[in-house]
């Protein structure tokens, strides 16, 4: 994990976000914490690498979420060199759905 993020305050929203108990606590404390347009960039991060790993193109991804081809780079980037966080939860939902 990068290490610029393992700060203390990091670790404080951490460890609210594992109190919350639901998707309406989830909205209710992100509503706070995010602005809409913060809230709504992680929506659309998390969709692309949802739809990469589907195996969509860019262009496709782009055209249904909107996000450019930077955006949709950097997530890209993020699932072939990241912390595999991404695929982690991703394996998880697929359990439980």
């Amino acid at each position: 994990m990068n290490k610029k993020i393992r700060t203390e305050a990091v670790e404080h929203l951490f460890e609210a976000v594992l109190e919350l108990k639901d998707m309406e606590e989830c909205f209710r404390f992100f509503e706070d914490v995010c602005t809409v347009n913060e809230l709504l960039s992680m929506a659309q991060r998390f969709e692309v690498a949802k739809m990469l790993t589907e195996n969509n193109t860019y262009l496709e991804i782009a055209e249904k979420t909107g996000a450019s081809t930077a955006t949709i780079s950097r997530v890209n980037r993020s699932l072939n060199y990241g912390s595999d966080g991404y695929e982690m939860v991703f394996s998880r939902l697929k359990k439980n759905q």
